[in-house]
Parts: structure tokens; sequence; C-alpha cells
């Protein structure tokens, strides 16, 4: 966990005073670990920090009790976990989030920095790897979350949808969503979801970061077709296009007629998902997202091992 200043950011600019209410530390069983957060406004909040009454309680006290507060969550709100944890809140406006950029960690508390703290920078900046979130000697230390991976979403249809509602809470994704046009997308988008209608969608492509990972379901399998040529020419972090193993052989011979080696072709993953899941949209789009963290966090999956034979 990390602490997200795009996302705070973006809370302060809409609503204009935020609370920023993170666990600080955790003895015994708790619903999230240390680093979990949450942001509260006026009238709505997102994150969480677990759910149920200590989620409740902290909302509804958050813009108005900020500081170092600990809870029993068993004898003192009634959870059945048992544990204690200490939350932190603070409440932020643009001028306190201004002050949070550039910074690579974000360590604040009362008084003069600890020594362990100054110790537990320098080491973090001695090995190049940021400190895990902790509360130490009173004061607050967290990573700032670097730039969240791009994840290009080519399709509004059904497991498009699916995909992106399964896809858009995580909180370590960037998603731009590409289709033909306006009316091919739902009324209601999730905030952090970039809409990209286009009448052509491969004008798209070379705006893509060279990095990013790209999920391939539009309506047309032409279309779908000439994304990927479009994709093997441009680069990617990734690539997963939906269909049938007959689908996939077919693109190959094509792709192969577009010029492209057997080895650039073998890069993109077809079919996409978990066989064992099914071919429920949902459930096509469960098995891509549990495939995404693994890749993040790098589990080294292969892709087509793990593939469903969904088709469309």
């Amino acid at each position: 966990m990390s602490f997200d200043l795009a996302a705070l950011r973006a809370a302060v600019a809409a609503h204009g005073r935020v609370a920023r209410v993170v666990v600080a530390e955790v003895m015994g069983s708790a619903p999230r670990e240390v680093g979990a957060t949450m942001l509260v406004w006026p009238g709505g909040q997102a994150g969480t920090i677990g759910g149920g009454a200590l989620e409740l309680m902290a909302s509804r006290e958050a813009l108005a009790r900020p500081g170092l507060r600990r809870h029993a969550l068993g004898p003192g709100l009634g959870q059945c976990c048992g544990g204690a944890v200490v939350l932190l809140t603070e409440v932020h406006d643009a001028a306190s989030v201004a002050a949070l950029e550039g910074q690579e960690v974000i360590a604040r508390g009362p008084g003069d920095m600890p020594l362990a703290v100054r110790r537990l920078l320098d080491q973090a900046r001695g090995r190049g790897m940021p400190p895990a979130p902790r509360l130490v000697q009173g004061w607050m230390v967290e990573p700032v979350q670097p730039p969240r991976d791009p994840v290009w979403i080519w399709g509004a249809g059904h497991v498009g949808r699916a995909l992106v509602a399964v896809l858009a809470p995580l909180p370590d994704l960037a998603l731009s969503w590409v289709d033909t046009g306006p009316e091919r997308f739902p009324d209601a988008v999730p905030e952090d979801v970039t809409v990209l209608p286009a009448a052509d969608p491969l004008r798209l492509v070379p705006h893509a970061p060279p990095q990013a990972a790209h999920l391939v379901l539009t309506y047309s399998h032409e279309l779908d077709l000439q994304i990927c040529h479009a994709l093997l020419g441009h680069g990617f972090g990734f690539a997963g296009l939906i269909g049938s193993d007959s689908k996939w052989a077919r693109f190959c011979s094509r792709l192969r007629a577009l010029g492209h080696a057997d080895a650039q072709i073998s890069r993109i993953c077809c079919p996409i998902g978990q066989k064992s899941f099914g071919k429920h949209p949902q459930a096509i789009a469960i098995g891509v997202a549990a495939q995404l963290v693994r890749r993040q966090k790098g589990e080294g999956l292969d892709w087509a091992t793990h593939s469903s034979a969904s088709g469309v």
C-alpha cells in the first residue's frame, strides 16, 4: 500500500475539503492491513479501511476529529475480528495537497522527526526501495504511489463493461476505454476511467504508452485483427485477445501475411480469461483481473496456459 497522491488531489479538486483515513497500525486480527485508506468528504467517500462498524464510525467522524486514534474492534465496536487498529485521520485542502507534491515518501508527525524515522528514510534512499507504510514513534511514514499501470480496453460490449466494472476499483491500474462512438458506452462510467470514443480506434494506438496492457474485445473480428496488427507495430507490455482457439488460428495466419514473425505474434494471448471460470462476461473479467494482478506482482503467469476458451 502507498499514499495515492493523485487520488487525493482529484478528490480535493472535486470536493474542496477531504479527510484521508489510513490504517496506521494493526494489533491482532483486523479487517485491513496497514496502509489501507479511504477518503471522506461531505456526502461521500472512496476507498475502504475494511467496512463494518469501524469504517462507519471513522467516516462519520473523519472531517471533525482528525488525529491518531486507537480502536479495539471487539469490545469497542462489536466486530468479530477481535484485534485493534490505530487510524490516522488528516483533513486536506488544496494548500495541504500542494505541500505534498514532489515527495517520494511522506513522513509526518508531531514535533521533530525522530531518529528512527530519519534512519528509515536514509535506508530507503540508500537501497532505492520505498519503505512499507508504518507508524514509527507517532510519525506516519508512507511511500507515494507510483504512476498507475496503464490498461487499454478495446470494446464496450458485455465483456468490456464487465472488465471495467471489475478493474476500475483496483488502485494500481489506469484504465482507458476505447470504442467507435459515445453511444457504445454505458451512461455511468467509473470516475477514474478515461473514455475514448473514436470513429477510427486505430488512430489511438500510437497514443498508448509502450508498456501498457491491452485487452482487445470489440464487436468486430476485423477490427480486433487490425488493432492486434497495430499493436504489434507499436509495442506493448501485454496484449490479450478475446476469442476461441479457431479464431486465434485464423488471426495468426493473417498476422503472418501482414508481415509479423511468429515470435511477435506469440506475444498476444488468446483466448483470455480462465477456462475453469466459464464464459460469462463477469467470469471472464474476474479471470483476466486475477491474471493482471499476478502479472503486476511479477509472478510470471503464463497467460496462454491459464486462458479461457471464451469466444465471440
